[in-house]
């Protein structure tokens, strides 16, 4: 599996981790029982679909750049 197919597979399963921790924020707000690590535990998923994400966006004008 090359680079580009590995980083789609971890920006999908960071996805869902995304989606999960999210879901989790919401429950912790309707019981009250949010707390400050709660809401920050959304960042890291959040930030590392970013960097995957762009470094996907920039896949195809890359191609066109590099002249393939």
């Amino acid at each position: 599996m090359d680079l580009n197919n590995w980083l789609r597979q971890i920006h999908c399963g960071l996805s869902v981790a995304f989606t999960v921790v999210v879901i989790l924020n919401i429950i912790a707000m309707v019981q009250e029982k949010s707390t400050v690590w709660v809401g920050l535990l959304a960042l890291l998923p959040l930030g590392l679909l970013l960097v995957t994400g762009l470094h996907l966006f920039v896949l195809p004008y890359a191609a066109r750049w590099g002249g393939r």
